[in-house]
């Protein structure tokens, strides 16, 4: 791809302020704008672990409050597992590389002092998946607090010690710089209903077969169209309230829009006309958005790459 919108090193939200770009285009840089929902993951170098006794647990958690206050960070949710984490947050200010920089480094420097090692104890730069619409919010929080399940590491998410998820599903919890809310008021009903959905879909994704995010990409997204499929009336309510739209000012499609609108055009024999172009790009953007891959859009539209390659271009 050459360069373009798409490696612009101008802020994205500045160019839609702007009128230049009508969607973010998700690029390889991390995004640092404020109010934009991430979900960040790190994982230990290779198979070594990451946390070897409840100290270093509680290391993480400290180092996470204080540099959330210091950095303006609002967290919303949060899993420390053996050799990896996974992050719900979004930053203030445009500094969320500092934050994870000053995070991560400090949290490395004295656990390599405390066990005597030398080395990286990462395994390499975090990752970044950005959260653009509220079902997908949903499916984060859930997708996170499943880990030490999946892991069978516990039976129950509230089994496990180092997650946010006592905030979730405990209506009594403590005062935390967590802020479960944010999620949880997704939810229709008062505060005990929130929590007792929040808790059957926890139970029902226990159930389901979920990949692993440090792996698979898109392993979020999959496990959201099935936990959608286990609670439609609830997703669809959440879908009409846009409040990450609101939080971020960047409103886009849910995935399932998108796949119903390829749909739509195939069916309707208009997809491969010259005039659908526009159309095309749009969705295009849309799957671009999400971090999907030129290999990823050609087979789910059912265009070539070069086609699709060409469309990208146009867009600049």
């Amino acid at each position: 791809m050459g360069k373009g919108i798409f490696e612009s090193k101008m802020d994205a939200l500045d160019l839609i302020a702007t009128g230049k770009l009508k969607r973010y285009f998700r690029a390889t840089r991390k995004l640092d704008s404020p109010n934009i929902v991430s979900h960040i993951t790190q994982r230990a170098a290779g198979k070594e672990p990451m946390f070897l006794e409840d100290s270093d647990y509680l290391l993480m958690l400290g180092l996470l409050k204080e540099i959330s206050q210091d950095y303006e960070l609002k967290v919303y949710a949060f899993c420390l597992m053996p050799n990896h984490i996974h992050l719900l947050m979004a930053p203030k200010k445009k500094n969320l590389s500092d934050a994870m920089r000053d995070l991560f480094s400090r949290y490395a420097m004295k656990f390599n002092r405390k066990y005597e090692r030398k080395g990286h104890l990462f395994g390499g730069p975090y990752r970044q998946a950005l959260c653009f619409d509220d079902q997908y919010l949903l499916a984060a929080s859930l997708y996170i607090h499943l880990n030490p399940v999946k892991a069978s590491i516990v039976d129950e998410p509230a089994e496990y010690r180092w997650s946010s998820i006592g905030l979730y599903c405990n209506e009594n919890a403590p005062k935390s710089f967590v802020d479960s809310n944010f999620v949880l008021g997704l939810l229709s009903g008062s505060d005990d209903t929130k929590s007792e959905t929040y808790r059957k879909m926890l139970s029902s994704g226990i159930e389901l077969n979920i990949g692993q995010v440090l792996e698979q990409e898109d392993a979020v997204e999959k496990f959201f169209l099935k936990v959608k499929s286990l609670f439609p009336r609830h997703f669809e309510r959440i879908q009409q309230k846009k409040k990450i739209a609101q939080h971020s000012g960047i409103d886009l499609l849910v995935l399932e829009e998108i796949d119903d609108r390829i749909e739509n055009m195939k069916k309707d024999g208009v997809f491969n006309r010259p005039e659908s172009r526009k159309a095309k790009k749009y969705l295009i953007e849309q799957l671009v958005a999400r971090g999907f891959k030129r290999g990823d859009i050609s087979q789910r539209l059912g265009i070539s790459r070069k086609t699709v390659y060409n469309i990208l271009r146009s867009i600049e």
